[in-house]
This record gives structure tokens, sequence and C-alpha cells, in this order.
């Protein structure tokens, strides 16, 4: 049934942007100002904080450059503050080059379905935005923390830091509104504010996971918790193991990783699942040269380290009661009868089944296989 309807609502928003995609014909570029940013708050009351911005701007022909359009209204409804923010300027505000979404922590408590149907009905917007949670406050005091510089440049680094595979993982809206829907729960990746020298601005910093349940925050999972989510989810790639030989320091860098789940059926009872992550990882430093035994205990270390990482955000994960990762949705793709069979009981499963951890390290030398 979620499926269906997460399906319908997704088709929907598709059909609506290609209709409405295009700039409005009456007005020149030049009276318009085209917001990259949009940040949600919620005030507990049932009203709305909606806050955006430009980003840096271009100015006059010689590559001049201005501050930072910041606009916020608050309202009942998000269309309600749209429609505000469009007289507080003389430009015609622009949604359709969103590509941040911040969700402040108050909006989290509240609920974030609302926003998310919004984005995938409204014309301009969509779905296909990166979306991110502040940490501690609120999308309005993150988005005003870039100041004259904007708080765009930073966004747009953390997104292609994940894609170098240093950073945390990004989400989509559409994949955090699919989340909801069909899993009932997912993960954002959340920030955090901290001020910075220079007088009125701050860098945003990657705190974490904030892990909501259907559509409110439950709780955070940061350091081993968020790195055991990101294994969980198959992309654990980037974390370091650093261990102390007796000729020198080795250290192991993380590179591609694939997650498993395997379930164990007895006459139509799930007994058992069992988890399989496949870590490869690339021996950065090395004392020279390295016996195989040495190889085998940084293997033995890194399949403990990895697996207590997993342990850990699998123990919280299922305290809060929330399969955020969608480990249903994999043991209904390995064993589809089997899944018919649980499926209404997922939910209770999913606490209660025992769930066997089991990591499988390779490490290679940056360019040839240690063995």
């Amino acid at each position: 049934m979620k499926g269906t309807w997460a399906a319908g609502i997704l088709a929907a928003a598709v059909l609506l942007t290609g209709c409405g995609g295009g700039l409005p014909r009456a007005r020149e570029m030049g009276e318009m100002a085209l917001m990259r940013t949009m940040g949600v708050d919620g005030n507990g009351e049932g009203t709305l904080a909606v806050t955006v911005s430009t980003g840096k701007r271009a100015v006059g022909t010689q590559g001049g450059t201005a501050a930072p359009l910041i606009l916020q209204a608050e309202s009942l409804s998000l269309s309600g503050a749209c429609r505000e923010i469009q007289g507080l300027s003389s430009y015609h505000v622009f949604y359709g080059y969103v590509d941040q979404i911040l969700l402040g922590e108050s909006m989290a408590l509240q609920g974030v379905e609302p926003v998310l149907e919004y984005l995938s009905r409204d014309v301009e917007l969509g779905l296909g935005a990166q979306i991110w949670l502040v940490r501690d406050g609120s999308a309005q005091s993150a988005i005003e923390s870039g100041g004259e510089s904007g708080v765009e440049e930073q966004l747009s680094i953390l997104r292609k830091s994940r894609e170098l595979g240093v950073g945390g993982l990004t989400r989509t809206a559409e994949e955090v509104f699919q989340d909801i829907l069909e899993q009932g729960g997912t993960y954002l990746p959340a920030l955090h504010c901290v001020p910075s020298e220079q007088e009125g601005e701050a860098s945003l910093l990657e705190w974490g996971y904030g892990v909501l349940r259907e559509d409110r925050l439950v709780g955070y999972l940061e350091g081993d918790g968020a790195r055991g989510l990101e294994l969980l989810a198959g992309q654990g790639n980037g974390d370091l193991l650093e261990v102390e030989l007796s000729d020198g320091l080795a250290v192991v860098e993380i590179g591609q990783t694939t997650t498993q789940f395997i379930p164990v059926y007895q006459q139509r009872e799930l007994k058992e699942i069992h988890l399989v992550c496949q870590v490869n990882g690339a021996l950065t430093e090395f004392p020279s040269p390295m016996e195989g035994e040495e190889v085998n205990r940084l293997r033995e270390l890194l399949d403990q380290q990895e697996t207590q990482k997993i342990q850990r955000a699998l123990d919280q994960l299922r305290s809060w009661r929330v399969d955020c990762v969608g480990i249903g949705h994999q043991l209904s793709m390995a064993a589809p009868e089997g899944w018919r069979w649980i499926e209404e009981d997922w939910e209770r499963l999913f606490v209660n089944v025992p769930i066997t951890v089991t990591v499988q390290a390779t490490i290679n030398r940056t360019y040839d296989d240690l063995g």
C-alpha cells in the first residue's frame, strides 16, 4: 500500500516538474532572484518559517559579486510562506534553482512529511535537491551563517567531498520521501554550525545522521554509530584503521564496501538474519617490508573495528524500531516467498530476530595485492 502511494506521488512530481520547469516568460532574468537554498523551521505552534537564499550573486558586466539575498517569512503553510516571500523583494523570487534544502531540528521533531509533499507538488522546486538536517539549531541560522560568502559554497563542498569518497552520505529529498513512504523511516545527514573566527560567520560541519521514525526525529547516530550506518547502507568508504606495529605505523583506508542480508527461515518463520559486509581496504602507510603475519593481524583488526561499528548502529536503530536502511527491502529481494510470510510482522521481527554480523576484509597495497 505504501509502495503504491509512493509511486503515485513520485510519478506526479515528475509530471509537475516537466510541465512547469520553464522560467516565467513575462520577466527578464535581471528582474529575478534565483534562489539556491531553502530552509524550513517549525515553531511547535503550527506555523512554519521559510528562509531562502540566492547565494553569492554576480553583478554588473565586470565579474563583480554581491552578498546573498536572504529572505524569510512565516505562515501556517509552506505555500503561504513562499507567497509572502514574493512581497519582500523588488525581484521576482524564482525557486527553480533550489538545489539545497535545510531542515531545522524543530521541523524534524514536528514532522517533515508536509515539507516533502510540498516539494513533490511544487512546479518549481521538485524532489531532486540535496536535503540536510541542522542539528541543535535552525535552518535560518545555518543559512545566515555563510555571511557575505553565502552558505551555498560550503554545502557544495560537502556534496563534492562525498563524491570523492571522503565525506558522509548525502541524500536527496526524493530518497528521503521514498524511505518514509515505503520503509516507515529514514535518515538525514546532519550539520552543525560552528562559529568561525570571522565575525558573523560560521562553518557547517558534518555531525552524524538524524534518524526519523515515520517522519519525526527520534535521535542521532554519530561517531562509530554513524560509520556503522554507512556500512549498513553499503557505503562505508573513507574510514581509516591506524595500527602501531613494532617497526612503525600501518594505515588502512577503507574503499568499496558491500553489505548483504541473508534471511534464515524455518517453517515459514524468520529465525535469523546473516549480515555479511565485504570491506576492501588499501594499505596507504606501512613499514617495509611487512610480513604475512602482520597483514593478517591488520585484517583481523579491521574485521573487529567494522563489526563493532555495524553492531553499534544496529543496536541503536533496533531500540528506535526504525529500519531506515531498508533491511526488510533487501530480505524481500533475497527471498520473495519468505518475505510474504513475514511482511506484516516485520517491525516486530526487526527488533527481535537475531542478526549475526560478519565482516570480510581484504587489504591491498596501493599498487599490488598483498595476498
